[in-house]
Formats: structure tokens, sequence, C-alpha cells
């Protein structure tokens, strides 16, 4: 049987770097104030390039994690900081599934030059969902952090 330590660690790498993405996205890619050409085009090119990786690697870092969690039982402290933050991830999941990606599946479909006249209302929406996914995701990266340096 592998090592746990080895399980933690590729919790904690996946979790950082799921949390790390979210957050470059939010600090450096807010689409206010961009034309609707830009917008477009830069939305598109996230979207081909995420909108399978990331929730892919959420649901491998949510499995192990509440694996880890289940091997670590008889340490309740760390069982329960690891199961928080596989909710966590859960929470961020969900809000991809069920807000982003929706908005995305219409995203991928325009073109550039012939968007449809709601546009902002759903790159708004869809920002304040990432911000909530990013949220709840560093959280989770923070809870995975802190449960492998403790004790």
């Amino acid at each position: 049987i592998m090592n746990i330590q080895f399980f933690r660690l590729i919790i904690l790498i996946l979790s950082g770097l799921i949390a790390g993405t979210l957050f470059g996205i939010w600090a450096g890619y807010n689409p206010k104030g961009l034309s609707v050409q830009t917008y477009v085009e830069q939305q598109q090119g996230v979207i081909r390039a995420l909108n399978t990786l990331m929730p892919l690697m959420g649901l491998i870092t949510i499995l192990i994690t509440v694996a880890v969690a289940f091997m670590l039982k008889e340490h309740q402290a760390t069982f329960v900081i690891l199961l928080l933050a596989a909710g966590l991830l859960i929470v961020s999941g969900l809000i991809t599934k069920l807000g982003n990606q929706p908005i995305n599946a219409i995203v991928i479909t325009w073109e550039k030059s012939n968007a449809p006249t709601n546009w902002t209302e759903l790159r708004d929406r869809w920002w304040s969902l990432h911000t909530i996914r990013m949220l709840t995701a560093v959280m989770a990266f923070g809870l995975i952090a802190w449960s492998s340096i403790r004790k």
C-alpha cells in the first residue's frame, strides 16, 4: 500500500493548482471594461483550455481528499478538516457545473462580431459565480495545507 503522505502531497498539489488557477483568473482577467470582441475571444480561449481539465482535476482532488480523510479518521481533527475541504471543493464544483458551465456553453457559440445584446448580463453572472467558486477553492486549499502542516 502506498504511503498516505504521497496522497496528501497529491491533494496539496492538485488543490493548489485549482485554487491558483481560479485565483489567477480572478486577479488578472476581470472582464469588466473589455469590449465584446475581446471578451468573447478571451473567454472562448479559456473555455477551450480549462472547461474539461479543471472539473476533472477537481473531481480527482475531491475523491482523493475524501479517501485520505477516511484513512486518517482516527485523527479526528485532520479527518474533519479534510472533509470540510472536500465539501468546499464540492461546492466549487457544483457552482462550476450548474452555473459557470451553462454560461460557457452559450458563450462558446458566440461570434466576436455578433454577440447577443445581453452579453454583459451573462458576463457579470459568470464573474460572480467565478468569484464564489474561487473563494471556496482557496479556502479548501488552505484547509488541505493546514491539515498537512499540523501534527
